[in-house]
């Protein structure tokens, strides 16, 4: 039997286990014992980020950092740090996020002409993204238990990635290199039970994702992810403005200039778009001219207008049985006889799309992905 915390507010709380224990022989006995429990949940300590030393980073505990106050698994973030929200979410497991930044006082970005509007970040400038999961969907500000929390440092001009894995327990987060695998069960919105083997990557998987010119760079943070409002306590604001406002980013415009790329969430936002913007979080990062996808010549941005460089009629380069019996990355018209959904719907290893990060099929992303390829001509 395995036991989840509950996630209540309070420092100290009790777990009754009640274990029972057989005996066989001429005469079966049975005997229960209950046994106490007891955790107790401490208080982040109480550090300045700007003060910790940089050189000594990875630290072994997550705490040491400061980013989060009171109980640290509440993730209750310091002041210093800004909520980040992309307007569309790469799917992990269907494992729910939530993104901070921390940018040294006295810095600042701009947004510059490349057409997703990225950011040349100072350094020092922090990144940070917990995985957790609310044991029922349906109450999601409800208990939860995390699972990791993902770092990208800047020093010295290079990116770096640093994965620390909660504790069962959930009292902290552990440094680890070589990654983990953690059973996690839920209640989906219609309280179906889910149990799935959740893997964390190893160190120096991040590069396979966060790669641009076999250059480590972040996904998420540009103009074009961010030119959108989400909630700041109990404003809603849009990032870029917030940014501005913060001291984050310098020379705003009108917000009209910048990239936007849609949530494919939003069923009320034209097909493709809502398509393109799930190829683009989920696989541009390898899937474009830059990453390391790219002798596949199969380029997602959300930006591409190139039908063949998309994949319709596009045969693979280099497939294998990856591409199962068809022909075609993209089949317009036929779903189903499309290599891209096949790839998208498959576990097998070497033939799923993505090759990391999930361990299970993201059902509603394929069928949006499969209604766009319908739709063609």
């Amino acid at each position: 039997m395995k036991l989840h915390h509950p996630y209540f507010p309070v420092r100290v709380f009790f777990i009754y286990l009640i274990l029972g224990f057989g005996c066989t022989g001429e005469k079966e006995q049975e005997n229960t014992e209950e046994e106490q429990v007891q955790i107790e949940y401490t208080d982040a300590p109480d550090i300045n980020i700007a003060e910790i030393d940089f050189s000594q980073i990875p630290f072994k505990n997550l705490s040491e950092y400061g980013f989060f106050k009171d109980q640290l698994r509440a993730l209750n973030p310091s002041e210093e740090l800004v909520i980040y929200e992309p307007s569309s979410s790469l799917f992990t497991d269907y494992a729910f996020k939530s993104r901070y930044i921390w940018m040294p006082k006295g810095t600042s970005v701009s947004i510059k002409k490349d057409v997703g509007g990225s950011f040349e970040f100072p350094d020092q400038t922090i990144l940070i993204k917990n995985f957790y999961y609310p044991l029922d969907f349906r109450n999601p500000e409800g208990e939860k238990r995390i699972i990791e929390t993902r770092l990208m440092v800047k020093r010295q001009g290079i990116w770096e990635a640093f994965p620390y894995i909660w504790k069962d327990d959930q009292t902290e987060a552990e440094y680890k290199v070589v990654g983990a695998e953690k059973e996690v069960s839920w209640k989906d919105l219609n309280g179906n039970e889910h149990v799935i083997n959740y893997i964390v990557p190893n160190k120096n998987q991040c590069k396979n994702c966060h790669n641009e010119n076999e250059v480590m760079v972040p996904i998420g943070v540009k103009a074009k992810y961010l030119n959108h409002s989400i909630k700041f306590g109990e404003e809603s604001k849009n990032q870029l403005v917030k940014w501005s406002e913060t001291g984050f980013l310098r020379d705003i415009q009108d917000l009209n200039h910048y990239p936007a790329m849609v949530d494919y969430n939003d069923a009320s936002q034209p097909l493709e778009l809502r398509a393109k913007a799930y190829l683009d979080i989920n696989c541009a990062h390898c899937h474009r001219a830059e990453g390391p996808a790219s002798t596949s010549e199969l380029f997602l941005d959300y930006e591409e207008t190139d039908l063949m460089k998309l994949g319709v009629f596009k045969t693979p380069v280099a497939a294998g049985f990856g591409a199962g019996s068809f022909k075609y990355a993209i089949y317009p018209g036929k779903a189903d006889e499309s290599i891209m959904t096949f790839r998208m719907s498959t576990n097998k290893v070497g033939a799923a799309m993505p090759e990391i990060g999930r361990v299970s099929v993201h059902e509603e992303g394929l069928e949006l992905i499969k209604d766009w390829i319908n739709s063609l001509n």
